[in-house]
């Protein structure tokens, strides 16, 4: 007796994402199922970028339905589409954005920019429609590690399009400035220029816009938590001691505004020396991994010490794009791999379905 479609797709919808834990048929990710004679095709739309990440999935299912009598060839067609998810309490996603994730740390040195440029990079990777809003207004970085210049255009005279770099949509407020100028502002000035920055920038379909955080937890980051839609934040940090208990201010500044954290980044983990191979911990070992279990949250990754991240990024050619299959490019992938499962997992935000009740006298 043929193997009927019907039966093909009740085996695929039982099946557990390998990536996410959730069957493909609670995620509603099967889109159509085709048998002929013993060809069978399964088409899937998945909510995360998995130009890498598919292949666990296509390989899962391929053993699964191979094993059904009569079977003779399976292939397996796999898209994406990321949603918007739930962001806090009374905010909506802003348009042309679907996700912001935040990338913060409670002090400065501690590569946050770096990892905000090479994680963005990462995600575009994977299959993502990604995005960079620097909102470090004092000390903007992102111009020099994506190499981007010149001036942001203007259609209407009151919107910007974003500038692109490396497939990145990209708005800085070093754009606007001479690279020397100081930025001479008050606190309020600083949040209005964010939130300019922000809702006046003509985005494209993003999937994901990452931020830059300026260090600290004062008015910017108030900002973004309180009138932003912030999916989650990432938080940077090194082993130090000084500098982790910055970054478990940054953590539970995120929680009193109920933003949730992704996870955490430790830069400058460890370093091997160049020369002669020997590995030690600079500025000590096991920092960022006790603060995760502190707080319940996860480890997202640890990179090295390594001279060629702060050449690639100063030369504007990061290091995800510089040595794509380089190991610290293939760190970089991993953090993104594991933040993109995890907006996928959170809730979906459904305030776009939801119809205007409109009142009229009539």
């Amino acid at each position: 007796m043929a193997i009927t479609e019907m039966e093909v797709e009740a085996l695929v919808k039982d099946q557990i994402d390998p990536n996410t834990g959730r069957s493909l048929g609670s995620a509603k990710a099967v889109r159509q199922v085709k048998v002929e004679g013993g060809a069978v095709t399964v088409s899937l739309v998945l909510g995360y970028p998995a130009r890498t990440l598919g292949t666990a999935v296509r390989r899962m299912l391929e053993a699964a339905i191979g094993k059904l009598s009569g079977v003779t060839q399976v292939t397996i067609e796999i898209d994406w589409r990321i949603k918007a998810h739930a962001v806090q309490a009374g905010l909506k996603p802003l348009p042309g954005i679907n996700n912001v994730i935040a990338v913060a740390s409670g002090k400065g040195g501690v590569g946050k920019s770096t990892t905000t440029v090479n994680l963005a990079l990462a995600l575009a990777a994977e299959g993502a429609r990604v995005g960079i809003l620097d909102a470090d207004i004092y000390g903007p970085s992102q111009p020099t590690m994506l190499g981007i210049g010149g001036r942001p255009e203007s259609a209407d005279g009151q919107s910007m399009l974003p500038l692109m770099g490396h497939g990145l949509q990209t708005m800085s407020v070093g754009y606007l400035i001479d690279q020397d100028q100081p930025m001479v502002w008050r606190g309020p000035m600083v949040t209005q220029a964010l939130e300019q920055l922000l809702r006046d920038t003509q985005w494209n379909a993003l999937d994901y816009l990452i931020v830059d955080m300026p260090p600290g937890t004062g008015d910017i980051q108030l900002t973004l938590a309180q009138k932003v839609p912030v999916t989650g934040a990432i938080i940077v940090t090194t082993p130090q001691d000084i500098a982790l208990l910055d970054a478990r201010k940054g953590f539970k500044m995120f929680e009193k505004v109920g933003v949730p954290i992704l996870g955490v980044v430790e830069n400058m983990s460890t370093h091997i020396c160049s020369k002669c191979g020997h590995e030690e911990h600079i500025f000590g070992a096991g920092g960022a991994e006790k603060m995760c279990t502190d707080f319940g949250t996860e480890l997202l990754g640890a990179l090295p010490l390594d001279i060629r991240i702060r050449e690639q990024t100063d030369s504007g050619n990061p290091t995800v794009v510089a040595e794509p299959e380089g190991p610290i490019s293939q760190i970089y992938r991993g953090i993104a791999r594991r933040v993109v499962i995890k907006v996928a997992l959170r809730s979906e935000d459904h305030t776009a379905k939801f119809p205007k009740i409109v009142i009229q006298n009539s």
